[in-house]
């Protein structure tokens, strides 16, 4: 695979093949998990974890793997996987695995996870299966950490829990949006990264 093609393998899926705005997929955890910049970056992370082993791992056994049974083998990866995330987040990052609860084991039926698994990891090779575990998960990543940007700054008046708004705004009158944290307002907020994606994009408005 030489440094083109393993360029492009990173970085497509940042923009014009980006999982979320173009592909609409992994829209329920960017709802679920984006009211604080925090366990966004922490899902980024572990998505990615799990989608660049998972990759690895069923590209190494793709010519074993029965047609029959290959969607009972990528779960049971992809438990195993997130499983091993799920304890290392309650060893090392015990708040915010509070935080994120029970959709750190919802990454099992992530549509993008298993969408990769199928199209890509199943006909590629080890190396190439890895890349582009990297590149979607970041590319899931971005949009979550925009999402939650947004929402954590506007409704909260922090980031990373730390105050951002200065106190003399609130003094002068500033109040935060309640309804940024609430998950209608992510929905929102995806649609309006999707518009202003799409509207730089032409070639993917239909």
């Amino acid at each position: 695979m030489n440094l083109s093609k393993s360029l492009q393998t990173i970085v497509n899926p940042l923009s014009k093949e980006n999982p979320v705005v173009v592909q609409v997929l992994g829209i329920c955890s960017a709802l679920a998990v984006t009211a604080k910049l925090e366990p966004a970056v922490v899902m980024t992370i572990s998505v990615t974890a799990v989608l660049a082993l998972a990759n690895v791992i069923i590209s190494f056994m793709r010519k074993s793997i029965p047609t029959s049974i290959r969607i009972i083998v990528q779960l049971v990866v992809v438990a195993a996987l997130v499983v091993v995330v799920d304890q290392v987040l309650k060893a090392f990052a015990y708040d915010v695995s509070k935080q994120l609860s029970v959709f750190i084991g919802l990454i099992i039926t992530n549509c993008i996870i298993m969408g990769r698994l199928e199209a890509f990891a199943l006909s590629n090779p080890p190396y190439a299966s890895f890349l582009d575990g990297i590149g979607n998960g970041l590319g899931y990543g971005i949009i979550l950490i925009i999402v939650a940007f947004f929402r954590e700054l506007l409704g909260s008046g922090t980031l990373w829990g730390y105050q951002v708004v200065p106190q003399w705004c609130y003094d002068h009158g500033y109040m935060n949006n309640g309804m940024m944290i609430l998950p209608p307002m992510a929905l929102i907020t995806v649609a309006c990264i999707i518009w202003v994606h799409r509207s730089k994009n032409k070639d993917l408005q239909e």
